[in-house]
């Protein structure tokens, strides 16, 4: 809305120059991200105050550590405010007819919508265990991901034809496929696994969204140069005309994952619950595909792996197949919380491992 207007105002009124400045992505992400930031912080205590006076707080769930019982009764939800302060943010800052902003957000919002379901489920049954069930999940995420090949795979597609079936790596410079036989299957399960391992995680206050914040940041950056001609061809990666706006969204989602940090840090005021942690893995899952940097997620994102890993293999693997526990408990931060440290331990350390994954993954863009 603002692209819009500031360039219509510039041209209408010569002397308005300084509105030149929105036509920069570097300016209009830093607008973003303040914009984010101080709706975050102004709507998260009116809504704290919203869910406990309609009692929709955090319900019992059987995790095996006691420490979980102490957090009944606080407010869920919180995601809301993140989705809700990325979408103003990117509905004044962003270019609202860029395909690859809109795909992005029509993935936060309908995974949103998938978390929200469950958790309303959740309050109405006063039950942590009786929410939407796995099966209509997965059904609805395996829509999205059916819409969103469709999608790539048409003329709606803001990828460039010859790109939309490449596989790219990390360190290596060319597409290690180009078969759509092969990529497209990748595509439709990459969506799901992601768009469920920020869940995965979230299970510690403030856990999940110091580690998103580090995985969009590190998306972000990606999109810029993706999205820049000479910064694409001098670092040898594909160049995506409208890619760069991706980074006013991910600009957006840093600023409002800072500001719900505020609240959710220990002791939480707040949770995102199921609402924020899949509208947060839908938009990162998303982003990953429009950017070719599926296997990028696994160093960026790979807390999100290794969580998302211990829970699949304790769960599918050795309570279901062999009948027995492989871990003492999971996912991962519970398995921590069982050798005996504390819990602001367990998420500080895992923030720095986080960190570090970032950080790596900032190499490749280099190291290819």
């Amino acid at each position: 809305m603002i692209p819009w207007l500031g360039k219509l105002l510039h041209v209408s009124y010569g002397s308005l120059s300084v509105l030149r400045l929105i036509e920069y992505l570097s300016f209009r992400s830093l607008a973003a991200a303040f914009t984010a930031i101080l709706i975050t912080l102004w709507a998260t205590p009116r809504l704290i105050w919203f869910l406990h006076r309609r009692e929709f707080v955090d319900q019992h769930r059987i995790t095996g550590v006691p420490s979980a019982s102490d957090k009944v009764g606080t407010p869920v939800m919180g995601g809301s405010v993140v989705v809700g302060a990325v979408l103003l943010a990117c509905l004044l800052w962003c270019n609202l007819s860029n395909g690859f902003v809109l795909l992005v957000l029509f993935g936060m919002l309908w995974f949103g919508l998938i978390g929200l379901v469950d958790d309303l489920a959740k309050s109405g049954e006063r039950s942590g265990e009786k929410g939407l069930s796995e099966k209509k999940k997965l059904a609805l995420q395996m829509l999205f991901a059916a819409i969103l090949v469709g999608v790539l795979l048409s003329s709606l597609s803001p990828l460039p034809r010859t790109e939309a079936a490449k596989l790219y790596m990390p360190f290596v410079k060319i597409a290690i496929s180009r078969a759509a036989l092969i990529y497209f299957p990748i595509v439709f399960v990459f969506v799901i696994v992601v768009g469920n391992s920020v869940n995965i995680a979230d299970g510690l206050d403030g856990l999940a969204i110091v580690p998103s914040v580090f995985t969009v940041g590190v998306l972000g950056v990606f999109g810029y140069v993706i999205g820049n001609f000479i910064w694409s061809r001098y670092l040898f990666y594909p160049y995506y005309p409208g890619a760069g706006e991706l980074t006013v969204f991910c600009s957006a989602f840093v600023g409002a994952g800072i500001g719900f940090l505020w609240f959710n840090a220990y002791p939480a005021q707040i949770f995102m619950g199921d609402t924020g942690s899949m509208a947060i893995g839908g938009a990162i899952a998303v982003i990953c595909v429009l950017l070719k940097q599926e296997g990028l997620f696994l160093i960026a994102g790979g807390l999100f792996v290794a969580e998302a890993l211990t829970s699949q293999i304790q769960d599918k693997v050795g309570i279901k197949w062999l009948g027995r526990r492989i871990f003492f408990r999971a996912p991962l931060h519970h398995q921590m919380q069982h050798t005996g440290l504390a819990e602001t331990k367990v998420v500080i350390r895992l923030w720095i491992v986080s960190g570090i994954l970032a950080l790596v993954a900032l190499a490749t863009l280099k190291l290819r």
